[in-house]
């Protein structure tokens, strides 16, 4: 688990930039060698207010909004704090529209693949009674966050999920490089097909690779 991944959560003013939502607040946690190694916290103005019933949940004002540094700005930080890092985030099909978005209206690239941990919950743990955050972190018994629907928090408590997803794909399935890849790779497998592509994983990054010998998995 050398490899470092960066883990990204948005709050936002709605649901998606599609309908006209913006940023208001991003977390990145930085993990490698299996903890986490750094952070990156800020509200952002987009000259949006905030709506109020996602006050409500997050406790994010427009006031604050108003008084933190411009989105394109912090978006700039952003990126250049992930740099090419590859990226997860839980329910990543939200979080990467806005990384998108935002990076765009800031001038900047968005190449990074994205991980998501909800679809590697629901492969990983299928007997989970729910695969949200909250309901995944308690059932993992893994640390809660101290405020959750705040990006930091909620970023946190992904990283503390990664961590204990690439650790039980090394202990459970002695896979010794649970690597972004084979994160991407697992999340799009069918979940019948999982036992299948570990148990290829870890063939692939225990045994030499022989002249004219080929590892074939069915499925």
């Amino acid at each position: 688990m050398q490899q470092r991944i960066a883990i990204l959560d948005f709050e936002t003013t709605g649901m998606s930039p599609a309908h006209g939502a913006r940023a208001a607040e991003v977390g990145i946690v930085l993990v490698e060698g299996g903890r986490i190694v750094d952070r990156f916290q800020s509200l952002m103005d987009a000259g949006q207010s905030m709506p109020w019933n996602i006050t409500q949940l997050t406790g994010i004002s427009s006031a604050m909004l108003r008084a933190a540094p411009p989105a394109d700005t912090v978006m700039r930080e952003a990126a250049a704090f992930v740099g090419s890092t590859p990226l997860v985030a839980h329910n990543a099909a939200f979080d990467r529209k806005f990384w998108v978005d935002e990076l765009q209206r800031a001038g900047c690239d968005a190449t990074q693949p994205f991980a998501c941990t909800v679809l590697l919950s629901r492969r990983l743990y299928p007997e989970a009674p729910s695969h949200s955050l909250g309901r995944i972190v308690r059932h993992l018994q893994l640390p809660p966050a101290d405020k959750a629907h705040r990006a930091l928090a909620d970023a946190e408590m992904t990283a503390h999920l990664l961590l204990r997803m690439q650790s039980d794909l090394q202990r459970r399935w002695h896979i010794p490089d649970p690597h972004h890849a084979l994160l991407c790779s697992l999340q799009s497998c069918q979940r019948a097909h999982v036992a299948a592509l570990l148990q290829r994983s870890a063939q692939q990054q225990t045994q030499p690779t022989l002249p004219g010998l080929d590892i074939a998995v069915a499925g």
